[in-house]
This record gives C-alpha cells, structure tokens and sequence, in this order.
C-alpha cells in the first residue's frame, strides 16, 4: 500500500509538470502567432531555421494542447483513481511515442526524399516572396546568419526573386564571412567561387555533428514515456 502511494505521489506531480509545460507551450504558441518577429528578435538567429518549414506558432499550440491534455488525464486519473483516465492516458503517450518511432525511422530512411519534397516547396516561395515580404526576408536573414549558409539548396535559389530583382545581387550571406556582409555586393561570380553550402545541407550536418546528443535526448524523452505508461498500467491494475 505505501508503494502505491508512493507511486500515486509521484505521478501526480510527474504530470502537473508536463500540464505546466503544455500551458507554456500553448502560451508561446499563441504569442508566435500573433508576434513572430519579437519572438526572434527575443531569442536569437537560431530559432528561427525550423520556422522555413512549420507554421512555428500553430506547431506549438498544437503541442501544447496534446501536453496540456496528457498532463491533465494524468494527474485527474491518479488523483481521483479515474481507470478511464489512466486508460486515456496510456493509450494517448502509446500514441505519441509510436508516431515519434515513425518519425524518427522516416527521418534516417528518407532523407534525400524529404530534400526534394521540401525543395519543391520553399524555393518556389523564396523565389516569389524573399525580398517582398518582410517577415519572409527577415526569418530567412536570421537563418542564413545563424547557420553561415545561403538559400535552401545554394544561391539560385534567390535567382528571380523580388531581392534580386531589386538589387541584381544575391543576399550577402551567400559571397561573404559573416562579418563582411554588409560591405561587399554578393554578385553571381563571387557566389559561383565562394560556394556557401544551403541551408537544409548544413542544418543536416549540424543534426549529424550533434548526433550523440540529440540521440541521447531523444532516448531519454521516450524513457520517460515508457516509465510513464508502466506507471499509469501499474496504478489501472491496482485500483479497485
């Protein structure tokens, strides 16, 4: 019996951490929505590359409601003993955790696919709204600056947009050292010499470099999920 409350215990304040998080997360993903441009001024260039390819705000609200909902069946379920609850919630952390093996083996294995499917969509969008849409250009001038890289793939992808367009210059960031862009105009021949790698390739090289960390996370996050799911069955199984 004190093991059980023990547990019990445990798995209250374990899930009112996570209703915690899934409330900042929908509070972020609200304020990212409405204000994005503070949102990457406040945290930096870096935070801005996955914003090329998700609608960040509604990601995160959506997130936040799947946390906000997980944190709250958890904890109502072992408080009140709810079997339905602790049932739900089960069966919604099974869900999430087989989605993220699915993911993950889609990410290793398809690979070159996803570059030409998100080829086909961001450089269109480079080519008709870098240079005209302010937001636009300036998550992809946080990218670029962030990463050192140029474009999506390299610095054609720019080729025909409004920014070239314009200036008859490639952005800066495809020709120069970070430190120099603002001084010198990137034309096509610097951009042909100095071959600045795309951006998907060097977010994909980083990803490689830090591979033993961003593993070690993700083992843990599902080591986590597995405790969790014991527990809950654990607490299901033993009530009356």
């Amino acid at each position: 019996m004190q093991c059980f409350s023990f547990i019990k215990t445990m798995m209250i304040l374990f899930n009112l951490l996570i209703f915690l998080c899934g409330v900042a997360l929908l509070a972020v993903g609200i304020w990212v929505s409405i204000d994005g441009p503070s949102f990457l001024k406040i945290f930096g260039p870096l935070s801005s590359s996955a914003m090329q390819f998700v609608n960040v705000g509604y990601f995160l609200i959506a997130a936040g409601a799947v946390v906000f909902a997980l944190g709250f069946l958890g904890c109502y379920g072992a408080q009140s003993e709810s079997k339905c609850a602790l049932m739900m919630f089960f069966f919604i952390l099974l869900l999430i955790f087989i989605a993220e093996v699915a993911a993950a083996v889609v990410a290793l294995v398809y690979t070159s696919m996803a570059d030409h499917f998100l080829t086909l969509l961001v450089v269109p969008a480079i080519k008709k709204d870098y240079g005209s849409q302010k937001d636009f250009t300036q998550v992809w001038d946080s990218t670029m600056k962030g990463l050192k890289c140029c474009g999506f793939t390299n610095y054609t992808d720019f080729e025909g947009s409004p920014y070239f367009k314009k200036n008859n210059t490639f952005p800066p960031f495809c020709c120069n050292d970070i430190t120099n862009t603002a001084n010198e105009t990137c034309t096509e021949e610097k951009a042909k010499n100095q071959v600045v790698q795309g951006c998907f390739d060097q977010l994909l090289y980083d990803i490689k470099t830090n591979a033993l960390t961003v593993g070690g996370v993700a083992a843990g996050i599902g080591g986590l999920e597995l405790a969790a799911m014991i527990v809950s069955m654990y607490l299901y199984c033993n009530l009356q």
